[in-house]
């Protein structure tokens, strides 16, 4: 009888770990004869090479007096010194040296001599695979019940670190797992035959496992449950070989009984009905170890708070089905695998899958999985859209399994959601759904006959029904611009069929046979790009633009398969596609995709197999289409077809370029005598002469792209266009659009010529003259009525501005300095004033009047991605330092309010300018805050509510750009220091409109700047105060209305965390958390805090000591950035008057500030700073004179609040102390806590120790103790602060 004598103990449930789980499947074992192995040759200890002249093996008793060095006394295995061999179970199997077989032979060997010597290595096996450093002796095998072993092993089980030799990494620990569960399995193989049957070795181990696997320890639970469920699978084996047996002897059994009486022999009859016997009590047996170990482990633990946990138990019991699916594969054992489906980590999920995978890979286990199916094939059809896209690959493969083995197991809803899969951006998941839906639907049920019907119908391929499926799949997805990713899923599943060129362009080409559906007009389209997809996979041999990383380096094989594919696609569509392209040559749409095929082609095609007439075939169609179409995508696509074909390093390459200059020639000159013709007839043009210039200029304008046309000076026919456009103002759009176009190929193309030769000074002079007309036409467009043509030249004029910047230059072009433009003011102004008005605008406002239709909504999309291009252009003006970096502010301040359209775009033009200069950075997001805060005064007043959206709104703007600076604050410094120094002068910079004693007009802005003081550093913080005192007059600083809020919070987030954390007398003293922590130093006494506190010099001595460092004016060593710099204003913006005159000269000579000091009945004092006085009328002092007196009451008034906080501390002290001394588990060894202050400076003065002490947010922090004989059961790794303090102890409120 198998029991368990340890207590179920409450499961773990905050770890965690990251184990990986190995596979080790079992495989039935040959039948081995019981006397087999008496006969072996006996081996050494494990893990020891077996010697030449090897002495006799010495008795257990021997051993366990001490005969043997590798052993204590007590019989605890030990290692021969550090360079000795392994004798220790744990070491032999750990190496991993020796063979396992031999390993567990040895062991068998001394079970047979003593077994609870035996069995006592085998139980410290499993405490030192968990990770313990404690042994397990033979006294206390004896003497103690396993549960008192195992709490004794959990008290000495080192804590100071998680891992243990199942998570550690490395491959060495990887290995050690494989040898620890073969060792197993190896161990329950070799003694399947008698050991296991003797009610001892098999009680003991699995009585040992339940109880680890119960532990609250991660390491104890995580090794007895591999263990356990590798033995068990062991177990499953060997009642498999049982099983085997007892059928073999029942049919020997029948055939004795069945012969004639004569022949019988009785006597076999009794033996065989004797071992049937022995078989079934045998077997009786094992099943009681198997219902053994999966109640008391498996029903636990498959549920266990640890992921890793899970996932042995689901990947065993997945073996356990499929090896003896007639005793495991029923619903009992099906249902927990079903109900983990549901587990939130995604490995135990994908552990199911896999298990399951198994199991529907055997046909014939069909019919025991069909009320599974039924019950769980929602949740699985479900996943097929994890999170996890591991998961979501293995549910979908387990889908087609299904599939494969019931037509009927899945409806057509359940396909329809993997069917949309193939269409996913992440690969593997694509193609598991491709494999799906190529199963479902493109795989030929009966291809003998379906080659038939195809050769009745006069086809060469018997691919055109699945063709036509594919066309139709491809139409009803309504995923119609996704034709790559649908080709990618199936080009590992369905190669053959999208490689059948051939037949496709049958279906195209060919009049429908009998019996066959004509082709519309959408599946014609539809099969055209899927075929031009199908040659572009083929010839790249890499995925399309989403799917995939980049571009891999291919295999020998796919390199070769990857031009075979390219010489077939070459042969067959130099014959084809000429005429593919005369039968679709008026559909727009067929012959863009259709002249995307020569792209792919091996031109070397055309002379080695001497196909010229095929190619002057092409050539004419190609001209027949530029001639009919004047659409861009067609005429593109032709330009870019004969910029392929005249490739130099081709023959066939002056064919093409004569065919080509025959063509441009005849359009230029159709465009010339139609551009004379418009320009005489002025606005009496009709519409045939527009159509005729404009029709000519669109193709001009796609082949001057690709083809350099210099020679035929388009240039100077599209200038006078536009000149007279803008002259006369009633040039059609559409013709000012390409003649701007084609006038930028031009000037692009002149570059390209005289960067690539040796420019004359006549032909840079030319160039420039050129580019400055061009510049000058497209300036005068921005005010253009038309908003295409203002967007086009505006997008023209900053590319033109990006190419012809101080860059042209670089790179050794030094003689190109003549072609350098850089934009006025003027420009850049109307620059951004077009960005501002088309960029930075309402969308909704602008399309109310088509809400809700689609079509509405895939332009708003295309206007979106249109006004992202022209932000992304002037962008990089600024970036380049070609735009001055100013004007980025009125982009800047838009970052919230336009977040989801441009938050990208400006945040990473904010990176890079930081990267080009971070004060000038600085300043710009200082004034872009500047600029906001003035359109609230505007719209609101000079009376701001702080509270208000607006004004969180540019307080959220700062904080984000505050977020921009990083952590990293010496990088950051003088551009932070340069920010405050801009938003102090800003926010005194004009007085109150309301007459003097009232705050600044900007004072507001000192809460919006206060956003960020967390990144200044401490010593600047003391730097930027002083700066701001010299703003500031002596009233000011007596203020508490709410009006002076503003500078009130500002002062004390400049204070905060400063080299003097006191507060002044104005804000008060500041507030910080203490922190209870064991330190070996010991705390100050009150005495010496309160000393130390008196020696800290007064604020005013610690600044007239140093004001050669800390002053503004002597500021040698000190932030270098608060230099006067020159204010900057945005070209956008109108700012308020300069500052007054007299507060220039204040802030210039000792600033005195921008007040007087007002009539004495409006001085209303603190009565705790200022003393009582008779006298209502004082004569005003100097500020130097009131700042010593304002300190001097500050110390004293800092001396008493620090010895009441000292005695305080006194107190606070020892009871802490008791209270610790009377808590559990803390030893003699650990130091007293020390409370300690959380800001504390890295020279550790001590006076900050009594500062601001705070109880509502004391921690407690100590650490764990080395020794836990203490303890009565485990605790967790760290104390919990609750378990050994409590409000009753201190007196005061912890949490």
């Amino acid at each position: 009888m198998i029991t368990s004598e340890l207590p179920v103990l409450q499961d773990s449930s905050n770890e965690s770990g990251a184990a990986d789980t190995v596979s080790l499947s079992v495989s039935v074992s040959e039948l081995e004869d019981p006397t087999d192995t008496k006969g072996k040759k006996k081996r050494g200890r494990p893990g020891r090479p077996p010697a030449a002249n090897k002495k006799p093996r010495k008795s257990p008793a021997e051993k366990a007096t001490g005969g043997a060095k590798g052993r204590k006394a007590n019989g605890v295995p030990q290692t021969n010194g550090e360079g000795g061999d392994p004798v220790t179970l744990f070491e032999v199997v750990r190496m991993g040296k020796s063979a396992m077989q031999s390993v567990v032979d040895d062991w068998i060997e001394s079970y047979k001599q003593d077994r609870d010597i035996a069995l006592l290595d085998l139980i410290n096996f499993f405490i030192q695979c968990s990770g313990c450093k404690g042994t397990v002796r033979i006294e206390m095998f004896r003497n103690m019940q396993n549960a008192e072993i195992i709490r004794k092993m959990t008290e000495e089980f080192d804590e100071d670190s998680g891992d243990y030799p199942l998570t550690m990494p490395g491959p060495l620990w990887k290995k050690f797992r494989y040898n620890f569960c073969e060792f197993i399995c190896v161990l329950i193989r070799q003694c399947q035959y008698s050991i296991i049957y003797d009610e001892y070795l098999m009680d003991t181990v699995i009585s040992l496992l339940t109880g680890l696997s119960d532990s609250q320890v991660r390491a104890f639970r995580h090794t007895s449950t591999l263990a356990a469920m590798k033995l068990m699978t062991a177990l499953v084996n060997v009642a498999l070989n049982l099983s085997i047996h007892q059928d073999n002897t029942q049919r020997q059994y029948e055939a004795e009984r069945n012969k004639m009486a004569g022949k019988r022999a009785n006597e076999k009859l009794e033996l065989l009905l004797q071992k049937r016997k022995e078989l079934q009590e045998n077997q009786d047996e094992i099943e009681n170890m198997m219902n053994s170990i999966f109640k008391g482990i498996f029903v636990h633990r498959y549920r266990d708070a640890i992921a890793e946990i899970r996932a042995i138990c689901i990947e065993e019991i997945g073996v356990w089905m499929k090896m003896y699916s007639d005793a495991f594969l029923n619903d009992s054992y099906l249902k927990y695998v079903g109900w983990t489906l549901h587990d939130r980590q995604g490995e135990v999920r994908l552990k199911c899958l896999k298990a399951l995978q198994n199991l529907y890979t055997n046909r014939e286990l069909f019919p025991k999985l069909e009320l599974f199916t039924n019950r769980f094939k929602d949740r699985i059809v479900s996943m097929t859209l994890d999170k996890e896209y591991d998961v979501a690959v293995e549910a979908i493969r387990l889908i087609t399994l299904i599939l494969q083995g019931s037509e009927d197991a899945l409806s057509n809803e359940d396909c329809e959601n993997v069917y949309h899969l193939v269409y996913s951006a992440h690969r593997p998941v694509a193609v598991a759904a491709g494999e799906f839906l190529h199963r479902k639907l493109f795989s030929r049920h009966d291809p003998q006959a379906e080659e038939e019907l195809a050769k009745r119908r006069g086809r060469s391929s018997p691919n055109g029904n699945l063709l036509r499926m594919l066309v139709l799949f491809f139409l009803e997805s309504e995923l119609h611009e996704h034709a790559a990713y649908l080709v990618d899923s199936l080009w590992e599943s369905s190669q053959e069929l999208l490689k059948d060129w051939e037949c496709m362009t049958e279906l195209l080409l060919e009049e429908p046979v009998q019996g066959e559906e004509v082709l519309s007009d959408r599946q014609e389209s539809s099969l055209i790009e899927v075929m031009v997809c199908t040659i572009r996979q083929a010839a790249e041999a890499h995925p399309p633009v989403g799917r995939g990383t980049g571009k891999r380096v291919l295999t020998a094989k796919e390199r070769k398969t990857q031009i075979d594919d390219k010489n077939k696609l070459t042969e067959h569509f130099i014959m084809a596609l000429p005429m593919l392209l005369s039968k679709y040559q008026a559909d727009s749409e067929k012959v863009a995709n259709l002249l995307q095929i020569p792209m792919f082609f091996d031109l070397d095609v055309y002379s080695a197999g001497r196909m010229e007439k095929h190619l002057d075939a092409l050539l004419k169609q190609i001209r027949l289409v530029v001639e009919k179409h004047i659409e861009t995508d067609v005429l593109e696509a032709c330009s870019k077809t004969y910029s392929i074909l005249c490739s130099e390093e081709y023959t066939i390459m002056n064919r093409v370029d004569i065919a080509r200059s025959q063509l441009i020639d005849e359009i230029t000159d159709r465009f010339t005598h139609s551009v004379e013709d418009l320009l005489q007839e002025a606005e009496e043009a009709d519409d045939d002469d527009i159509y005729n210039v404009l029709s000519t200029l669109k193709r001009l304008t796609a082949f001057h792209n690709a083809h350099d046309l210099t020679r035929w000076d388009l240039f100077g026919s599209c200038y006078r266009l536009l000149k007279a456009g803008i002259e006369q103002g009633a040039m059609p759009e559409q013709i000012a659009v390409q003649a701007l176009q084609c006038s930028h190929y031009s000037i692009l193309w002149q570059l390209v010529k005289i960067t690539e030769g040796t420019p004359s000074k006549e032909d840079l002079v030319a160039l420039r003259r050129v580019v400055k007309s061009f510049l000058a036409v497209c300036q005068q467009c921005l005010s253009n009525v038309n908003t295409p043509v203002k967007e086009q030249a505006f997008m023209l004029l900053c590319d033109l501005l990006m190419v012809f910047s101080h860059q042209l230059v670089s790179g050794g072009r030094e003689g190109l300095e003549a072609l350098v433009f850089n934009p006025d003011s003027t420009l850049q102004n109307e620059l951004l004033t077009f960005i501002l008005d088309h960029v930075f605008i309402d969308q909704d406002d602008e399309n109310q009047s088509m809400e809700g239709d689609e079509e509405d909504e895939a332009n708003k999309i295309e206007a979106l991605h249109k006004r992202r291009n022209l932000l992304a252009a002037f962008s990089k003006l600024i970036i380049y330092d070609i735009v001055d970096m100013p004007a980025a502010a009125d982009i800047f301040k838009h970052y919230m309010k336009y977040y989801n359209d441009y938050g990208d775009i400006i945040k990473e033009t904010l990176s890079k300018t930081r990267q080009s200069d971070k004060i000038l950075c600085a300043k710009t997001l200082i004034l872009s805050l500047q600029q906001l805060f003035n359109e609230l005064l505007q719209d609101q007043g000079p009376t701001l509510d702080r509270t208000s959206s607006h004004v969180s709104g540019i307080k959220e703007l700062a904080r984000r750009f505050a977020l921009t600076f990083g952590l990293d604050q010496i990088k950051t410094r003088e551009a932070v220091a340069t920010l405050h120094k801009d938003g102090i002068e800003f926010a005194f910079k004009e007085p109150s409109p309301q007459g003097e004693g009232n705050p600044p007009l900007h004072l507001a802005f000192l809460d919006i700047l206060s956003e960020f003081s967390s990144k200044l550093m401490r010593q600047d913080k003391r730097t930027v105060h002083m700066y701001l005192e010299r703003f500031m007059t002596f009233q000011m600083a007596l203020q508490r209305d709410d009006c002076w809020l503003p500078l009130i919070s500002y002062r004390n987030s400049l204070q905060a965390g400063g080299d003097d954390d006191t507060m002044s007398v104005v804000s008060g003293y500041s507030s910080r958390g203490s922190s209870v922590r064991s330190k070996k130093t010991k705390a100050a006494t009150p005495t010496a805090t309160v000393a130390a506190a008196k020696r800290k010099l007064p604020e005013a001595e610690e600044s007239s000591s140093s004001s050669a460092d800390m002053s503004w004016q002597h500021q040698s060593m000190q932030t270098p950035v608060m230099m006067p710099s020159p204010h900057l204003t945005s070209t956008m913006m109108r700012g308020p008057g300069d500052m007054r005159e007299e507060a220039k000269r204040g802030r210039d000579d000792s600033y005195m500030g921008v007040y007087a000091l007002p009539s004495d009945s409006q001085q209303h004092p603190h009565p705790h700073t200022l003393p009582q006085t008779p006298q209502l009328h004082q004569t005003p002092i100097d500020y130097n004179t009131q700042v010593t007196w304002m300190l001097a009451q500050r110390q004293q008034e800092e001396v008493r609040q620090q010895q009441e906080r000292a005695m305080n501390y006194a107190k606070l002290r020892t009871n802490l102390q008791q209270a610790i001394r009377r808590g559990t588990g803390l030893m003699e060894e650990d130091e007293e806590p020390i409370v300690e202050d959380v800001m504390m400076s890295s020279e550790g003065r001590m006076e900050d120790l009594n500062e601001g002490m705070d109880f509502d947010t004391m921690d407690i922090d100590l650490p764990p103790s080395k020794n836990r004989r203490e303890r009565s059961e485990l605790k967790p790794d760290y104390f919990d602060p609750g378990s050994i303090m409590d409000e009753s102890v201190l007196g005061v409120s912890m949490f």
